[in-house]
């Protein structure tokens, strides 16, 4: 969405750019406190670029015990998750929509497909899948994007979804990325809270197995059928 000043238009970069400008700093910086996404109502999220980049701190790697592979980590970013799969001997692939992000995660070892979810046409593909570091707000249609994930899945498989802690508002706001010199165009992301991934889960034909907390963040595991 453009922003108009006056009689004038003003096209912004896209989310991607900004957060790809993110990236870049964060390789020759070790500072990321000049990136955040801000949503409709001023809110405002400092993008936590240093741990996108860094190694899957332990609370990942206990919840990825309870992945099988294949597994297809779903906006896989920098590959933090490839590359603890990988040490686990588990086969993954993830998908990323940034093209800085997927040389990031290929120069790790990842295997990764540049593109979105929902062109993905290997259905019935992978024993598990990533939803984790707010992802399930992908498209701002957590419905949607867990009916894809549930078409992606074999029979018996797993999503390990992140959540907002218990009492948050499921919701879905535009959001954009700033830095301090520019902002984005606007774009829809959701937040699901522990209280509603049940009925949304549901509605994709996926079962709530557990929730639980690892230390401050919540998980969930959603079975397909």
């Amino acid at each position: 969405m453009a922003d108009a000043t006056g009689p004038e238009a003003v096209t912004r970069p896209t989310a991607n750019e900004i957060y790809e400008r993110g990236l870049n700093h964060l390789l020759s910086s070790d500072d990321p406190a000049s990136f955040h996404a801000v949503d409709e109502n001023g809110a405002r999220r400092r993008l936590p670029l240093d741990r996108w980049l860094t190694e899957a701190p332990s609370e990942e790697e206990l919840l990825l015990e309870r992945a099988d592979g294949p597994v297809l980590d779903i906006g896989c970013g920098a590959g933090r998750h490839l590359v603890a799969l990988g040490n686990r001997g588990i086969a993954s692939t993830g998908i990323e929509v940034s093209g800085l992000a997927v040389e990031l995660a290929r120069a790790r070892g990842g295997t990764v497909i540049h593109g979105s979810v929902f062109d993905l046409t290997e259905k019935a593909a992978w024993r598990s899948a990533l939803l984790l570091d707010g992802n399930i707000g992908i498209s701002g249609e957590p419905g949607r994007l867990l009916r894809r994930t549930a078409e992606l899945l074999r029979p018996g498989g797993n999503a390990l979804v992140e959540l907002d802690p218990p009492g948050s508002e499921t919701k879905v706001l535009n959001l954009r990325l700033e830095n301090s010199d520019d902002v984005s165009e606007w774009f829809p992301w959701a937040w699901v809270g522990v209280d509603g991934i049940e009925s949304i889960a549901a509605e994709a034909r996926l079962k709530v197995s557990e929730v639980w907390p690892i230390g401050q963040r919540w998980f969930a595991e959603l079975l397909r059928n």
